[in-house]
């Protein structure tokens, strides 16, 4: 089934807060919906968390009603990392499980996306299903029948453990010091939790969520605010996680970023070194050609997805893998946890560190990367994004500039899945022309006509 999905993008539902969908009544809704279209498969039970906006209490509170208008209940875990409710949701057998954040972006945004029972994010078919749902008219069911509540005050302690438990015992981070950068976010208590148990020296910023200065300057959007607190403070390395944690970003003790591309490289050659590398690496279109050709003269193969974590896993399902990531720092361990997990992806780099005895640099002295240029380029007409992307002078010019790089370079333009933008990316061997092929390239973009 490929239901065309009205509400639905590449990573759940996400928007400016009081306008649709974000709305209480769509959200209320929404609610009903899912747990129509859930709950019907044996399970009646959800669970939701969310990030630090204030607009997640709100929503939270929407949800609840809705889920419990359907006669489904609801176990609450409050502020924590996206990937601890994909957690929650397998460890109390849940029919679904719920998350109220817009990941990286400001607090104006929001939005709402989903696990299945299985912890993985939910199939096109079944949001489908659910905004099929929405449609139909809201029946509750006797007040006897109504879904309960109750909030679960250990999550984050749980979820603490669950991360520790993802490197081999006896590892010890005595010696190093880490600078946590939790962009306000909700990783703020959970991973100093779980870097200071493992014994490093942990300085913390960006862990005084307000409600609006999530991702606000600082996290994985701004790695330069981790690094200069590196520099200032003598750390070893510095990790930025983004407002929802399931992004990564690094930094060493020089102030050097590392960036997904770099992690998902450390953490496949320390997995082949222990022998737990089965099946390819998987990145996506936007992955950085120097990471697929130092993987493959490791002799690791390397295979591209369509963006987004989802469409990642997907490939890693049907290859049996067990590592893919994107270069924005979405990394998957599936041998370890089942969705993108920032908190676990950083202890993989950091294990790789502590056990050969060598620096990031060190790791990564073989990943040479191409130049390559990103450009967002805003939409005024969101919704008709694709337009533009089908304009045959804008083909035109693609094609003359992929004449252009001809093998030596890449050229990728893209909707975003999460705002109205389109995404210009230009790879090449030499900086300059792939700036300037960029830059031709955004030009080209602003001048289609939006029809």
């Amino acid at each position: 089934m490929n239901a065309k999905r009205r509400w639905f993008g590449t990573d759940g539902i996400r928007g400016r807060v009081g306008g649709l969908p974000l709305t209480p009544e769509f959200v209320l809704k929404l609610g009903w919906a899912t747990a129509r279209v859930l709950g019907t498969e044996g399970g009646r039970l959800a669970v939701i968390g969310k990030d630090t906006r204030r607009s997640g209490y709100m929503f939270e509170s929407a949800l609840e009603a809705g889920f419990s208008a359907a006669g489904m209940d609801l176990r609450l875990l409050g502020p924590v990392p996206t990937p601890a409710v994909a957690y929650f949701t397998r460890t109390f057998r849940a029919s679904v499980g719920v998350v109220i954040s817009a990941s990286h972006n400001s607090f104006h945004d929001n939005g709402i996306k989903f696990f299945g029972a299985d912890g993985f994010k939910l199939p096109d078919h079944i949001e489908a299903e659910i905004e099929a749902a929405m449609d139909e008219p809201m029946v509750l069911p006797n007040s006897a029948l109504l879904g309960n509540v109750r909030r679960i005050e250990d999550a984050r302690g749980r979820y603490t453990e669950f991360c520790k438990a993802s490197v081999r015992g006896g590892l010890s981070l005595s010696g190093l010091k880490l600078v946590l950068d939790c962009a306000h976010g909700a990783t703020y208590v959970v991973a100093p939790q779980v870097f200071r148990e493992l014994g490093a020296e942990v300085e913390v910023i960006g862990n005084a969520p307000d409600g609006v200065n999530i991702n606000a300057g600082c996290g994985s959007m701004y790695p330069e605010h981790v690094s200069q607190a590196v520099l200032a403070s003598g750390a070893d390395y510095g990790i930025a996680f983004d407002g929802d944690g399931d992004r990564v970003l690094m930094v060493d003790g020089s102030g050097r970023v590392y960036d997904g591309d770099d992690l998902l490289y450390v953490i496949a050659m320390h997995r082949s070194v222990l022998g737990e590398l089965s099946g390819p690496v998987v990145g996506t279109v936007m992955s950085n050609l120097g990471l697929e050709q130092a993987l493959l003269r490791a002799g690791i193969r390397f295979e591209r997805a369509r963006v987004g974590d989802r469409y990642v896993l997907t490939r890693l399902a049907e290859t049996a893998g067990v590592l893919g990531g994107e270069s924005s720092g979405h990394i998957i361990c599936l041998d370890r946890t089942q969705t993108g997990d920032g908190i676990i992806a950083s202890l993989a780099v950091i294990s790789a560190v502590v056990d050969s005895g060598k620096s990031l640099a060190d790791l990564t002295v073989d990943l040479v990367k191409y130049p390559q240029v990103l450009i967002n380029v805003p939409v005024e007409c969101g919704e008709r994004v694709g337009s533009v992307l089908e304009d045959d002078q804008l083909g035109a010019t693609v094609k003359l500039i992929e004449g252009r790089l001809a093998d030596t370079g890449r050229v990728l333009l893209r909707a975003s899945g999460t705002e109205p933008m389109i995404r210009v990316m230009v790879e090449g061997e030499k900086a300059d022309q792939v700036r300037a092929c960029a830059e031709e390239l955004v030009a080209a973009v602003k001048s289609c006509p939006v029809h």
